[in-house]
């Protein structure tokens, strides 16, 4: 009775491992609200899996129709439209000769994903130039969570040879992006795809 009892809790567990493991999630991407307002890169498109690892989730990020030969970055953040609110910067996706880039990033993006200051302290200022210097403390916050995805341009000048505004934004690891290129603004503000994965 003990020996069933000890191979059905171990099946058990076996089988709720292999559920965290299975457990993904996919979506699409859109061109940003500044892009289309722009009229530029309207063939644009992305498409994000969220496969979960249990205590990790693993994000593929996949993009066509923007210039080839670019970097962008990404982010998550918790809105997909300006002003975008609380937003994390996650690394860099660059296309080929085709406009196509694909790029994977490490993390929570669950239900989970959120940034929290309970409190004000010191921060390090590492970039001083304007129009986004770093500050030197941070803000307080309760938890904020981030369920939405954007993808910036790196520079304004990748815009605009994109046909896009050359609007300076803080989105990429200088603070020196262009406009954002594409977003899951396609789901509701307060319901961002990235709540999905439990």
């Amino acid at each position: 009775m003990k020996k069933s009892l000890s191979l059905v809790t171990g099946l058990v567990l076996s089988l709720m491992s292999i559920s965290a493991l299975a457990q993904s999630t996919t979506f699409n991407m859109v061109p940003s609200a500044g892009a289309v307002a722009a009229g530029c890169i309207s063939g644009a498109k992305g498409r994000v899996t969220i496969n979960s690892l249990g205590n990790v989730e693993v994000m593929h990020m996949e993009a066509s129709g923007l210039p080839p030969k670019t970097e962008f970055d990404a982010f998550v953040i918790q809105l997909p439209n300006a002003p975008f609110g609380l937003s994390w910067y996650q690394g860099d996706l660059t296309t080929d000769e085709h406009g196509n880039g694909v790029a994977d990033f490490i993390g929570r993006f669950s239900i989970e994903t959120f940034i929290v200051a309970p409190g004000t302290g010191p921060a390090p200022v590492v970039f001083t130039d304007t129009p986004f210097p770093d500050v030197n403390t941070n803000p307080q916050t309760g938890p904020v969570h981030t369920y939405h995805v954007g993808l910036w341009f790196g520079s304004p000048a990748a815009a605009a040879a994109a046909g896009c505004p050359n609007t300076e934004t803080p989105f990429n690891g200088t603070h020196t992006a262009g406009i954002q290129a594409l977003s899951t603004r396609n789901y509701g503000n307060l319901n961002g795809p990235l709540r999905r994965i439990q």
